[in-house]
């Protein structure tokens, strides 16, 4: 159980798979609550694009990379919000792919910081250093602090944004600053996960969590746990079976929602079946989820 445990690189990678498991667990329930889920997969292969670039210009990969990212997600925002006849999910195709192919470009025009970005690909865990620790939880604390100090604005611009501005809270600057948590989330996400693993725990973890409570709160801190656990836990089931970190976090996850899948199904049964009764399905402020 402790062996891994002497190995210093284990333990930074550790301390940053079970921050990184957490923060997506956190950010991931607006994602999924606003039926956006394909924007972390879309933003993570924009920010891949703002990598290479940041690389190329000698910028910051975490400065870069953010700012990157966060262009890109008020492009998607306002392209929908200005053109009301093209969807979201439409609006993160056009502007994701066109970032990664730029990415790809440079990368086949400056071939010698190739393997540079297998770990952007992929994940490299065990290459986590002081500076990514700090730097995720950094973004961990920054993203907590944005979810309290904003939580009835989040609550509102979630559940009901067209009422929301006859309360005084402005969607838009809603919306800028999410997606500046957003990418900020991705961009430390990058060297635990990868561009191509990322989607998978910004959206696992909220929503085995939704399976299991009708509550808001309850949710968030749900899905966060849950989310850092399967961080946790995935990246010691990596160690002892010798594979992918990435990879393996995210099949641990994918085995937590089936048992909480098969879970709430029972539950279902059994309540249809009138042997318990129905939890109340409100969440805080008048929100119900449907």
């Amino acid at each position: 159980m402790f062996e891994p445990l002497q190995y210093e690189f284990f333990v930074r990678g550790l301390i940053a798979a079970t921050l990184v498991g957490g923060l997506c667990g956190l950010i991931g329930v607006y994602i999924v609550l606003r039926r956006m889920s394909y924007i972390g997969h879309g933003l993570s292969h924009a920010i891949f694009g703002g990598a290479v670039v940041s690389y190329v210009i000698g910028l910051n990969f975490f400065v870069g990379a953010s700012l990157w990212g966060f262009v890109s997600a008020l492009l998607i925002n306002q392209v929908t919000r200005q053109r009301r006849f093209i969807a979201p999910d439409a609006a993160i195709g056009i502007v994701t792919t066109a970032s990664f192919a730029l990415g790809i470009l440079l990368i086949s025009r400056y071939r010698t910081f190739t393997r540079s970005f297998d770990a952007a690909l992929f994940g490299n865990i065990l290459g986590v250093d002081q500076s990514d620790i700090y730097a995720i939880l950094a973004m961990t604390v920054a993203a907590v602090l944005f979810v309290l100090i904003a939580y009835r604005r989040l609550l509102f611009t979630t559940f009901d944004p067209e009422v929301a501005p006859f309360y005084g809270i402005s969607t838009e600057w809603m919306d800028v600053w999410f997606s500046l948590i957003l990418a900020g989330t991705i961009v430390v996400s990058m060297q635990v996960l990868g561009v191509t693993l990322i989607a998978a725990a910004i959206v696992i973890a909220p929503i085995t969590a939704r399976l299991l409570t009708h509550n808001f709160n309850q949710l968030i801190i749900l899905s966060t746990v849950t989310g850092a656990g399967c961080g946790f836990a995935g990246l010691y089931a990596s160690y002892y079976i010798d594979v992918s970190s990435g990879a393996s976090i995210v099949l641990f996850s994918a085995g937590v929602f089936v048992a909480a899948l098969i879970y709430s199904a029972a539950g279902d049964w059994l309540r249809r079946s009138g042997n318990t009764v129905a939890p109340s399905r409100s969440v805080p402020d008048g929100a119900t989820f449907e």
